[in-house]
């Protein structure tokens, strides 16, 4: 499905939920039908390239003018599942996270990229979208130079997919990246969440990781039943050796924690977590390396 393109991927990985036709009311889903159908699915890189040239005016638009009517397709079972990819929405969103925590830039940089005005009406018509939208949601989370921990929660081990990269000059002529992804049912999803919850809540009272879980359980509540569920190392793949992404195992190693502490052992599941937690440490920190 991927589309060629020069632009770099970011160091970001995503969580995507795609979801049979069934899920959306007309037209839109007579609309993802005849899209499921076309000859050509653009892939990550081109929903990339597209966000990207928002970003070159001055000022940037930050926010897509208008939605995007593109899709991530996939099967599921023989069954067609789609993820949109909602990028006026995701805009919104990205945005709102950006100035509602502590900004990583300084405010005079934020001004330049983003002058106040800017924000003020991009503001100003996400609040009047939503009055419009209520219960809309965006398919794809996005977290950058990590994957969030509690996201491997939703996997096995087994429905982890490698695939090695090919440098440049190999049998394709221009070299591949490396791909990691694990997809799963949304069935299966919700029972390990709600496992690890229970398990959580057993063993201490509240935490990070357990609203972390609530969040996302929350989030998964809004989709069909049948979706699928996929979580994609995305750019990541580009900031890591090879080595490192062959011996990731973070779905086995959260699955591990989780069946200690449902067996009572809070020192196994500590030693667990605190192992997994240093790992993407690592990674988190080479966001400030030269």
């Amino acid at each position: 499905m991927s589309v060629a393109s020069s632009v770099p991927v970011p160091y970001a990985s995503y969580l995507r939920v795609y979801e049979p036709l069934a899920a959306f009311p007309e037209p839109e889903r007579s609309h993802w039908a005849r899209y499921a159908r076309g000859t050509r699915a653009p892939g990550a890189q081109e929903e990339l390239r597209r966000s990207l040239a928002d970003l070159l005016p001055t000022p940037a638009v930050p926010v897509p003018v208008h939605e995007s009517g593109d899709a991530f397709v996939a099967h599921l079972d023989g069954v067609v599942v789609v993820c949109p990819w909602r990028t006026r929405l995701r805009g919104w969103l990205a945005l709102e996270e950006l100035l509602a925590g502590p900004s990583p830039y300084p405010a005079s940089v934020l001004d330049a990229m983003l002058p106040p005005v800017v924000r003020a009406q991009v503001a100003a018509d996400h609040e009047r979208w939503a009055a419009r939208n209520p219960d809309a949601r965006p398919w794809i989370r996005t977290a950058v130079w990590q994957v969030p921990l509690r996201w491997f929660t939703l996997f096995g081990d087994e429905e982890r997919v490698y695939e090695p990269g090919e440098p440049a000059g190999g049998d394709s002529g221009g070299g591949r990246a490396p791909v990691l992804v694990y997809r799963t049912t949304m069935a299966q999803a919700r029972r390990r969440l709600a496992r690890a919850l229970r398990a959580l809540r057993q063993a201490v009272d509240g935490g990070p990781m357990t609203e972390g879980l609530v969040d996302v359980g929350r989030w998964l509540e809004e989709f069909h039943p049948r979706a699928m569920v996929e979580l994609d190392f995305g750019g990541l793949v580009h900031a890591v050796p090879g080595e490192w992404l062959a011996e990731e195992r973070s779905a086995a190693g959260m699955a591990e924690g989780i069946a200690a502490l449902r067996a009572g052992d809070g020192e196994r599941a500590d030693e667990v977590y605190g192992r997994l937690a240093e790992r993407w440490r690592a990674v988190r920190d080479l966001r400030g390396a030269n």
